[in-house]
């Protein structure tokens, strides 16, 4: 007669947790990347609310390719964003990086700024996107780009 072992039930149970573990934790990694981290303002707010409240002024000259622009808002932006768009493409750029003209610290409130942007060759609009610095719940700085409805399109005659 052949005898037929299982396991036993402490092994088994021990596997049944470990598998309920490892699928939680799965599961738990998972809707951490969804859901990302928030980023807050120095002063509590998220900063994707605060980009709603985020107000400048913006002028570019085609003559001179120069781009003039000026946050006539409360809140502090970090940098802002290009995106040139034409001929069924776009490309983004991060205004003054290229050359280090935008100031370090940003543009705060008042602030001003002119520089060339030089990458609009064959370009029919340009749409500036501010972009914000928060901080992570660990304390980190990031920036935020703000969504592009925030942004304003600046027509290139």
């Amino acid at each position: 007669m052949i005898k037929k072992r299982g396991l036993s039930p402490v092994i088994a149970t021990v596997l049944l947790i470990a598998i309920v573990v490892v699928l939680g934790l799965i599961v738990f990694l998972w809707i951490r990347g969804i859901v990302g981290e928030s980023l807050v303002k120095f002063d509590g707010r998220n900063v994707q609310l605060v980009c709603d409240e985020v107000e400048f002024e913006a002028e570019y000259s085609s003559s001179t390719g120069f781009l003039y622009f000026s946050n006539t808002g409360n809140v502090p932006i970090y940098k802002i964003k290009a995106k040139i768009s034409g001929a069924g493409s776009y490309s983004t750029v991060v205004v003054g990086e290229s050359d280090g003209s935008w100031p370090e610290t940003g543009a705060n409130p008042g602030g001003l700024y002119s520089g060339l942007l030089s990458e609009t060759a064959g370009a029919d609009s340009i749409l500036i996107i501010p972009v914000l610095i928060g901080k992570t719940s660990s304390g980190e700085k990031k920036s935020y780009t703000c969504e592009e409805r925030q942004g304003k399109e600046i027509p290139i005659n």
